[in-house]
This record gives structure tokens, C-alpha cells and sequence, in this order.
């Protein structure tokens, strides 16, 4: 196993400035909607769900990083300021801070200096970090080694659901349910269950769970994760976010932008009326309805391929 960095390549600083510039209009462009309904005070059902069940500070998606095996190199008669520069975001700032991450240094959990500027300091990072990244490699290409199935129809939103006025209780988004009650129950009690989740599977209401095929456990994950699951095509941002400074800006963003449209169609093809977000729905109660949740299923499972594979890779360059 090495120690320290880990470096293959070296990012001149007007590189630096440039990509770090053009994550941060991404970023920006992305949260557009969820930023503008915070701003107004108001809920968004569908996207509050990036930021509260993906605990994420806009600051933290705003930063870029170059991944792990990149050296940033020092500016010119910059010394040793820290990357983060002056006006850089902390932490705690939702919108603060320049494009630039500034002139390179020491100033960002886990980098450290080498002759040519700094980069990822892959054993202080291992140090930390280790146990989530060899985890995260067997659960990724476990997921990538399976066929995908795609006809379990998002019925996990219906599934939590389920008989929840029977029992006394509320249902958990503050939304109508475009079926009613009744109706809702009944498409559940008429489709076979077949979710594959473990983090989908544990919020079901306690009638529906027997209903499930299958009975996914925390433990169980890495043997049932299948890449047509759109909660696990969604999570490969979560993942991102567990290896943090290790992955590239683009890759964390697009990571984040998949997650963002499979919300949009599991909120569509749920039990809720999301017309009020301007959103129609995926009626998959219907034949026409089946038929465009797998054409969806289907093609974010392809674009998470591609993420699933780059974040293989950068495990891999860690070399754990």
C-alpha cells in the first residue's frame, strides 16, 4: 500500500481558476429552483428532498475539487495563503466566496503541500476515510457486476403509504395523493412489490412490508443493490459525498444532477398530486404509464453506469 499523496498530473493555476469557476455556475444553475423557493421561504417536496435526506451545505456542492491525483500548482508569488483564498466559502456559508479557490495551499481538510503545490493527501484522507471507501468499492461494483430489473414501477413511494388512513396516520409529504386513500391501497394490493432498496424498503408502512418480495437489511446491501434502481442510481451522489475531496468537481455535479431528475420522476410516478410544481405525473397505474417509468428507469440507469464506473475508478486510484 503507498503512503501520502497520491499525484498523476498537475493543474497549472490558470486551469485551476477556470474549472473552478465553471462548477460554481454549474452549481448554481442547478439549485436554481431549490434556492429560489428557500429564498421565498417556501417547501419544495420534490427538491427539499437533495438537501435534507442528502444532508448538503451549498457552500460544500459550490467547492470544487480536481480529484484525487492532482497536484495544484502554486501561483505565482501566491506563497502559501491556503487554497481557499481570502473570500473563500467556509463551511457555514451558503452562497459566499469566489469561483477561484484561490492561490493553493493548506487550507482544506486533507490536502497537503508537495514540491509542485498541493494535492490530496491520500493517507491522512485513508486515515478517515478508509473503511467507507473499501465499502464503497464492493458496493459499487457488486452494483455494476448485476443485470438491472426494471419493472418494479416506483411502487416503494406507494408502499409508504399504504393503508395510512386506515391506521390513523398522516401521510409523509404534505401533498395530496392523486388517487385518494382508497385508490392508492388499491394499486398497491393489485401490483406485486418487488423493491430492492434497503434505505426505500425501511420507510414502508407496516402493512406493506410483508408485500415486499424481497426483505432488504443495511447488511444485506451490497448483495441486493441492482443498477435499475433509481434510489440507488440517486445515492451515487450520497457516495460522492462520503469521498468527498477525493472526486472531481464534474463528477460529484453530475452525480448530483442525476439524483436531482430521478426525483423528478420518482415524485411523478409516486402516489402524490405534484401538479403544483408543474410536473405531470407518470401514472404508473395505467399500461401507458409502465411503459414511460421503464423508458425513464432505463435511461438513468445507462447515466449512472458511467458515474458508477468513474467512481470505481477513483477507489481505485486510491488504491486501499
Amino acid at each position: 500500500m503507498r503512503s501520502g499523496p497520491v499525484a498523476v498530473s498537475v493543474l497549472a493555476a490558470g486551469e485551476r481558476r477556470a474549472a473552478a469557476g465553471a462548477h460554481l455556475r454549474r452549481a448554481d444553475a442547478l439549485t436554481a429552483v431549490w434556492r429560489e423557493a428557500r429564498e421565498a421561504g417556501r417547501k419544495h417536496a420534490i427538491e427539499d428532498f437533495l438537501f435534507t435526506y442528502y444532508p448538503t451545505r451549498m457552500s460544500h456542492l459550490r467547492r470544487w475539487h480536481p480529484g484525487a491525483g492532482v497536484v495544484l500548482a502554486d501561483d505565482d508569488g501566491d506563497g502559501d495563503r491556503g487554497i481557499g483564498g481570502a473570500g473563500a466559502p467556509r463551511d457555514d456559508d451558503e452562497l459566499a466566496g469566489p469561483a477561484d479557490p484561490g492561490p493553493p495551499g493548506a487550507g482544506w481538510r486533507w490536502y497537503t503541500r508537495v514540491p509542485a503545490g498541493v494535492t490530496l493527501d491520500r493517507e491522512a484522507f485513508l486515515a478517515e476515510r478508509g473503511d467507507a471507501v473499501r465499502y464503497l468499492r464492493e458496493l459499487l461494483a457488486a452494483t455494476t457486476s448485476r443485470a438491472g430489473t426494471f419493472g418494479c414501477f416506483g411502487l416503494h413511494e406507494w408502499a409508504m403509504v399504504y393503508r395510512d388512513k386506515e391506521a390513523g396516520r398522516d401521510h409523509r409529504h404534505p401533498l395530496p395523493l392523486r388517487l385518494g386513500h382508497a385508490g392508492t391501497d388499491a394499486v398497491v394490493e393489485s401490483h406485486p412489490v418487488r423493491c430492492s432498496h434497503f434505505d426505500a424498503y425501511r420507510f414502508f408502512t407496516p402493512e406493506a412490508r410483508d408485500r415486499n418480495a424481497l426483505r432488504p437489511t443495511r447488511a444485506t446491501q451490497p448483495a441486493l443493490e441492482q443498477p435499475g434502481c433509481l434510489h440507488a442510481n440517486m445515492d451515487l451522489y450520497k457516495w460522492c459525498l462520503k469521498l468527498g475531496p477525493a472526486v472531481p468537481g464534474d463528477l460529484l455535479l453530475d452525480a448530483f444532477e442525476l439524483a436531482r431528475d430521478i426525483r423528478y420522476t420518482d415524485m411523478a410516478a409516486s402516489p402524490y398530486d405534484v401538479s403544483g410544481y408543474g410536473v405531470a405525473a407518470v401514472a404508473i397505474e395505467t399500461p401507458e404509464g409502465k411503459a414511460e417509468y421503464v423508458r425513464r428507469q432505463r435511461d438513468f440507469a445507462e447515466r449512472a453506469a458511467g458515474i458508477r464506473a468513474r467512481l470505481v475508478a477513483v477507489c481505485d486510484l486510491l488504491a486501499v
